[in-house]
């Protein structure tokens, strides 16, 4: 665990906590009044990506290092919030921690929007998973994406990874040799022959994290000049504005949109490509996220006391 500042807040001010729960971090605000007063990063605590046991232990560091405040609410946003059990089971590992506190649990789509600082518009995330959810000036909302790295995360790290490790194995089918991305994909992950990666991807040993952690790999190679490791950063942008561009759609409305997530907000390479793509489909207002998306906790909590 990792603890970036941490203070205690005083004065009987409201006291908020925020979550942003991701598929490899878990990164928590303390808020004395709407300033920020505390900040510490933990592991995952997706019940997707780890067990219930270390979710619940990674959430227990971020609270005992934002220390011991009366909160008088809680807003924590995850992946994989797509139902009120899903919403539910989260709340209940949460809930001990703050006896007393309201706990509102909301998709992490909804942190990228109001980091952002706009009431309407569509949040798009690219990061260990991806996912795009909107909300336009009506109120109407609508989310494409997010089913899991089974059944789609395209233009996710995890993604990326998994296509590299797919060339690789063809090229191999083809009897060819490693070609500059297949070369850097093996020395990665410590491996000399292509058909070791069969078993290493099915290892349960090397699950969700560590394929995304090896996205790198394609954006170096991409940059270094590699026509496979660039394909498959223009497919991951082409699959992500696609995200965004059925979610406008469905709303009826072109932007603004916001990009969050590892990839969106860190990776230039991705960034430059996605942003054509966004604008060739029509949409407007691109910005990515220069401050951690948890940061939309004030927003969210500022817009509910002028509405209160």
């Amino acid at each position: 665990m990792d603890t970036i500042r941490g203070a205690q807040g005083s004065g009987s001010g409201q006291i908020v906590i925020g979550l942003d729960i991701g598929g490899t971090k878990t990164h928590g605000l303390l808020l004395v009044d709407g300033v920020p007063a505390g900040e510490a990063v933990s592991g995952s605590a997706n019940v997707q990506n780890v067990t219930p046991a270390q979710a619940a232990a990674n959430l227990a560091e971020i609270f005992t290092a934002l220390g011991p405040v009366p909160a008088n609410r809680v807003i924590a946003g995850s992946g994989g919030i797509d139902t009120a059990d899903d919403a539910d089971a989260l709340r209940a590992l949460i809930s001990p921690h703050v006896p007393g506190a309201a706990v509102d649990v909301i998709h992490d789509t909804r942190l990228i929007l109001a980091a952002g600082q706009t009431p309407a518009g569509i949040a798009l995330i690219a990061g260990t998973g991806s996912v795009a959810w909107g909300l336009n000036p009506a109120g109407e909302e609508a989310r494409c994406g997010g089913w899991g790295y089974l059944l789609g995360d395209e233009g996710s790290a995890y993604w990326m990874a998994r296509e590299a490790v797919r060339h690789t194995l063809r090229r191999f089918n083809l009897r060819q040799q490693p070609d500059e991305l297949s070369a850097a994909l093996l020395t990665a992950c410590s491996v000399t022959d292509p058909e070791q990666l069969i078993a290493l991807f099915h290892d349960t040993g090397t699950g969700r994290r560590y394929w995304a952690s090896k996205a790198s790999v394609v954006f170096d190679a991409a940059t270094q000049g590699s026509a496979a490791g660039s394909e498959i950063v223009a497919a991951g942008a082409r699959h992500l504005a696609g995200l965004a561009a059925d979610t406008a759609r469905l709303l009826d409305n072109s932007g603004p949109v916001v990009v969050g997530g590892g990839l969106g907000m860190y990776q230039p390479l991705l960034r430059d490509r996605l942003r054509q793509d966004l604008e060739r489909a029509g949409l407007t207002g691109i910005r990515f996220l220069e401050q951690d998306p948890v940061h939309g906790v004030r927003y969210l909590a500022a817009q509910d006391v002028q509405r209160g």
